[in-house]
């Protein structure tokens, strides 16, 4: 490895390697290596593919990258042949020989084995074609397909680390935070403070300064932060040394998920490489700035998400959040002046200082600037991660990406924000997503949490079901969340099992806002919105379990049973034969009926019947 000690020695190294990226001699295959897809044998396929080029003799003329995540989680393991971004879903090894022998030895698409749009049935071969893709703005997350996240050179490649160079010699750091400013770059973590703010604010602060980057994403089926640190870290490593030089910082720490192994290996070998190529340490690009960064993984606390938690832990102390009269700008990680930001708002920085304030503000809505990255999961067709400009309609992301509810069933709230979300239902779909929209209906934007539910999920036993989550996650430090979060799951869970009362909806209500008003930090004041904007949008669904014992959405066991349709029933015996219970009987090409002594109400008989036979009443 070179050590750079000028500018200049850097920007020659990144041409050379441009150069040799763009060569028309060698061609690249990105396949992507994240967690899902390693599981579904990303290194096996890499190893076969290598096999069967060199039988063909082409080994020389492809490189074989493995990447990060591609983003198009539903479809992987996601192969992509340049030139020409030819896209292969769900890779599986049989696949191999058909993709040398067609792609790499006579230059066409294995038909068969390309992407099938669902909507027009015709299959798409290029990657920048294929619908999820074509509707996302990708200015953060694009790359991850062309950088091998334990290769520095692939990220100079795409010009890595020329923003940190600019910063260093044709800026000064309050030119620096001057730009973020323009740029109007919110915090991406939940809050969506300005970043220039709290930048400023610690800048003014005298002492030895920290900046730290927010990795603990705690959030159930959100992974943007993973997806980021994992394929291309070193884009978080840059944006951090901007903000400390801006800032007059020498120090800086990841505080990770220890849950995220790949994260921490691929950033411990990048915080390597960039030392070793002179872009951290001492005398960083013979600037004269000196700038550390380590690691810190915690303990998976859902509550350390809140800056001063997570700044007390990363003190080895019980990460308990304190009262917010004292900024961690002035006295935060070791009572000295601290920023913490977190990965995607980190991953922003080099872009803003490349390509200009002007050019970031472009995107978004007059408050809300930039692209966001959501990790859309649950009932819709296509999972994984979108990046899209800030003011998208919850429908385009839902419907026009995410290609819109599977199996046919009708849509019927989406939660954003995490835990502390709220769920918003159909007749809001058109609404702009970005920080301030979705206060208004009740929910947050949080980190990019996005759960999409159908018409079979029961509203009251998703706030049941979120609330149980924050209980663990609670510290317990204050009265309001620790007591108000229990007294909650107690009415929701006899609201479940048809023993709610009338004014159980009433106390809930009641309940959320003494937390919001009262709770020691952001935890508790949002924890309320599940149960709240359940009650607002869902109220029928409440009055259903309370009054009329019934589970409408049939999830709640005790409040519903299955019976088969006679008039509907073929007598195919399918449910018969699948019950594990054996409570269905009937004569074949005969009505069949159900024992509800013996039924566990498991749903195999309600999913398996291809005439509707079988009811929830």
């Amino acid at each position: 490895m070179v050590k750079f000690d000028n500018k200049e020695a850097l920007e020659s190294y990144i041409q050379e390697l441009q150069a040799k990226a763009q060569s028309p001699d060698k061609g690249l295959i990105s396949l992507c290596s994240g967690p899902g897809c390693i599981i579904h044998n990303s290194d096996k396929i890499r190893d076969t593919l290598t096999e069967e080029m060199e039988k063909h003799g082409i080994a020389d003329k492809y490189e074989i990258r493995l990447t990060g995540c591609h983003g198009y989680c539903e479809q992987g393991p996601i192969m992509v042949i340049d030139p020409g971004g030819i896209f292969y879903p769900k890779v599986e090894l049989e696949n191999i020989p058909q993709i040398v022998e067609n792609t790499l030895v006579n230059n066409e698409p294995a038909e068969k084995l390309l992407f099938k749009d669902p909507a027009t049935k015709k299959r798409v071969a290029r990657e920048e074609d294929v619908p999820f893709y074509k509707l996302q703005t990708r200015s953060i997350f694009g790359k991850n397909r062309l950088i091998d996240p334990n290769s520095i050179d692939s990220y100079l490649a795409v010009g890595g680390y020329q923003s940190l160079a600019k910063a260093l010699f044709e800026m000064k750091p309050k030119e620096i935070i001057a730009e973020i400013k323009s740029a109007n770059l919110r915090g991406r973590g939940g809050g969506g403070f300005p970043a220039a703010i709290k930048w400023d604010s610690c800048s003014r602060h005298k002492g030895p300064k920290y900046v730290i980057c927010n990795a603990d994403e705690g959030d159930p089926g959100a992974y943007m932060d993973r997806g980021l640190l994992e394929g291309n870290p070193h884009l978080i490593i840059e944006g951090m040394l901007i903000g400390a030089f801006a800032m007059g910082s020498h120090e800086g720490y990841v505080y990770v998920r220890h849950e995220y192994p790949l994260a921490v290996a691929n950033l411990a070998k990048a915080i390597d490489h960039a030392k070793q190529y002179g872009l951290l340490g001492e005398d960083i690009l013979g600037s004269g700035f000196d700038f550390d960064l380590h690691i810190s993984k915690g303990g998976g606390a859902f509550v350390c998400g809140e800056s001063t938690a997570l700044m007390a832990s990363l003190e080895g102390k019980p990460g308990r959040p304190r009262a917010k009269y004292i900024h961690t700008s002035e006295k935060g990680f070791r009572d000295s002046p601290s920023n913490l930001n977190n990965v995607e708002t980190w991953a922003n920085v080099p872009l803003i200082i490349d390509k200009g304030a002007q050019w970031y503000a472009a995107m978004g809505t007059d408050y809300s600037k930039g692209t966001k990255i959501f990790s859309l999961v649950g009932k819709v067709v296509n999972t994984g991660l979108v990046e899209v400009p800030m003011g998208t309609t919850l429908r385009e992301i839902i419907f026009d990406i995410g290609g819109g509810i599977p199996k046919k069933k009708q849509f019927k709230a989406v939660q954003t924000g995490g835990p502390s979300g709220g769920c918003i239902p159909e007749q809001f779909l058109d609404t702009p997503v970005d920080f301030d929209e979705l206060t208004k209906l009740g929910s947050i934007m949080g980190s990019g949490g996005m759960i999409v539910m159908d018409q079979d999920t029961c509203m009251v036993d998703v706030a049941r079901y979120f609330i149980e989550f924050l209980i663990d996650e609670s510290c317990g430090q204050c009265n309001p969340c620790r007591e108000g979060l229990k007294q909650m799951m107690a009415v929701l869970t006899r609201i479940c099992e048809g023993n709610g009362k009338q004014g159980d909806i009433e106390l809930l209500e009641e309940l959320g806002t003494m937390m919001q008003k009262f709770s020691l930090c952001g935890l508790g004041t949002s924890a309320p919105n599940p149960v709240l904007t359940t009650i607002l949008y869902f109220r029928d669904e409440y009055e259903a379990h309370i009054y009329d014992k019934k589970c409408p959405a049939g999830v709640c066991k005790p409040l519903f049973h299955y019976e088969i349709d006679e008039e509907a029933c073929t007598g195919c015996t399918l449910c018969a034969k699948k019950c594990p219970q054996e409570a269905i009987s009937g004569e074949k090409k005969e009505p069949h009926e159900i024992d509800q002594e013996k039924c566990i109400k498991c749903g195999i008989c309600y999913d398996i019947c291809k005439f509707d036979a079988v009811a929830i009443r």
